[in-house]
Parts: structure tokens; sequence; C-alpha cells
């Protein structure tokens, strides 16, 4: 391993885990690049390659599937710190059960500060994650996380509201035509926060006056698998019409801040005189409730709410508690 290098105020600069060091970066003749490092090709990887060598290839490989951008942070972090343990220039062939079962109890342990239940349950399925795809590119011969059982930590269950509350909220709603619009579209659809303010008018389709309808769509190609089309009751057509003519917005839906949604809810909450918490997050599980008590069947469900099936794991128990408690 190359020795720690130091900038000019003593400090060590260790070489980066993910970028490959410039003096390895082959470099341009003259030209355009003015003698500039020119782009790298990553190797690909064989049954032979390190640990050290998979930063980059996984990286790819999470942001070409459907991952989100929290997620390829944390799964990175955590194959960098996987990486320092092991140690970069470990053969992928050569990892076991065992070698994973010290890091997981280092991190658990040997690291001076408790590790929080739900951290260590990402790290375990980062690990899944990470072993699944280099079996599933046959570049181990077994998956050594195999008998690694994932525990995720149970949150406690949200308060829900009852069907006589969302009727006062939706009363309450009515007197602003842009709240109304909003807990209307929220009670018919689950949307997730950021995909309420990505919405563009022109994902809205009234077409059919009887059956609007919404597109959620998302930018570039990893959560292609995650855009859907969703009905609306007849009645948000003239309402959807009513807010344009009023707010007169040019290009998304709600020409707002997060913020300014959670205010907007707020102030109906507070007129419906609820004393319960709710958020937007609240009306996305009363609608996954509601559907699952519908009889909607779970697959149904998780491509309606656009949840990868990893994501599902984490939200169908907990809807399905919520729906039908014991």
């Amino acid at each position: 391993m190359k020795d720690p290098q130091h900038d000019s105020s003593g400090s060590i600069q260790q070489p980066s885990l993910f970028v490959p060091p410039v003096d390895e970066a082959p470099v341009g003749h003259g030209g355009a690049s003015g003698g500039r490092p020119m782009p790298v090709a990553i190797p690909a990887l064989t049954a032979g390659s390190t640990l050290g060598a998979c930063a980059v290839p996984y990286r790819l490989y999470l942001e070409r599937t459907d991952h989100s951008k929290y997620t390829v942070t944390c799964f990175l972090s955590d194959l960098r710190m996987l990486t320092d343990f092991l140690d970069r220039q470990t053969p992928l062939r050569t990892i076991t059960q065992s070698h994973l079962g010290r890091w997981l109890t280092h991190l658990k342990h040997d690291r001076g500060v408790p590790a929080a239940p739900k951290t260590m349950a990402r790290r375990v399925t980062f690990l899944k994650n990470f072993f699944g795809w280099l079996a599933d590119e046959r570049l181990i011969a077994a998956d050594p996380t195999v008998n690694i059982a994932l525990s995720r930590p149970t949150p406690p269950l949200p308060e829900l509201l009852f069907d006589g509350e969302v009727a006062l909220l939706e009363q309450a709603a009515a007197a602003d035509v842009r709240c109304h619009l909003l807990v209307t579209l929220l009670l018919a659809t689950g949307l997730k926060k950021e995909e309420i303010g990505r919405l563009k008018l022109e994902h809205v389709d009234l077409s059919d006056p009887q059956h609007p309808a919404i597109e959620v769509h998302f930018p570039g190609q990893a959560k292609r698998r995650r855009e859907r089309r969703m009905e609306l009751p007849a009645a948000w057509t003239p309402l959807y019409e009513r807010y344009v003519a009023k707010y007169r917005p040019r290009e998304h839906v709600f020409e707002c801040t997060d913020r300014n949604l959670n205010y907007i809810l707020a102030a109906a909450v507070k007129r419906a005189g609820l004393t319960k918490r709710v958020t937007l997050q609240l009306l996305r599980d009363v609608y996954a409730v509601r559907q699952l008590r519908a009889g909607v069947a779970s697959d149904a469900l998780r491509e309606k709410l656009g949840l990868s099936e990893e994501a599902w794991h984490e939200s169908a128990e907990k809807y399905h508690k919520l729906a039908f408690p014991a």
C-alpha cells in the first residue's frame, strides 16, 4: 500500500478509495486537454479481483439500478469501512462469513460509541446487497451473507386518522383550493413528498374529465421502474381547474417548497381542530392502509406506492399491522 501523502499544511491525505490516483491516470498529449489527465477506463472485475477494486463498479451498479442517492451514499460509505477493516488487497474469493461477522462485531462493540440498531441493520442490508451483486456477477463462488440474519428494529407505528377525522380534514382543506388539491391528491394517490414536488403540469392528464390521472416520472434511468400512472376521482378535475386559474403555476403543479406544503397542510389541520400529528407522510400511510383494507394485493400496493422491493420489506409489515391490528 502506498504511503500517505502530505499536503503543504502537513496534514495526511489518504489516497481515495473511489478515484484513481492522478499518477495512475493516463495523460493526454497536448491538444484540447492541455495535458490534463484523461478519463480513466474502469477495468472489469474478475474472480481474482480485490475488494479495493470494487468501489467504482459497485457505485455504477447502484446508480443504474433502483437505489436512491441516499442509499448509494450509505452503501459506498459502508464499503469503504469494510475495505479499511479487511484491507483493500483482500481477494474477493477469500472473504467468508467469519470475516463479515468480525466486521459487524467491530462496528457494534469496538469503536467506542455503540452503533444504533437501525444503522447496524442497514450495514447488514449493504452486505447482502454487495455480496449478492458479486454472486450474481459470478465474481465469487458463493454468497457469504446467506446465513447472516437481517434483524430490523421495529419503529413505532404512526397514529392514523380515523375516517371521521379524515372527513374533517377534507372539509377544512376545502377552505383553500391549493390545500384542497394537495389533500385530495395525497389521499387518492399516496405520493411521496418529493414526488409531489416534482409533479409537473404536463404530467396531469384531463383528456377524460371523468377519469383524471397523473403520471409520476423520474429524471435519469435509475428509478424508471418506479414511474407510474395513477387515476384520481372525477371531482379532482374541476378542483384542479380552479386551482390553476387562481395560482397560475407555470411548470410544476405546486411551485413552492416542501416546507410551504407542510405549512399549507398544518393550517388545514388547525382549522379541522385535530390534535394528532398530521404530516404528508401520514396521509400517504392513510392511503396505503385504505388500499389494503379494500383488498389491494401487496405487490400491487408496492407498485402504487413506487417502492422498490427492498424498501417494501421495511414498509409492508407496518402497513399490514395498521390495516389489520390484532
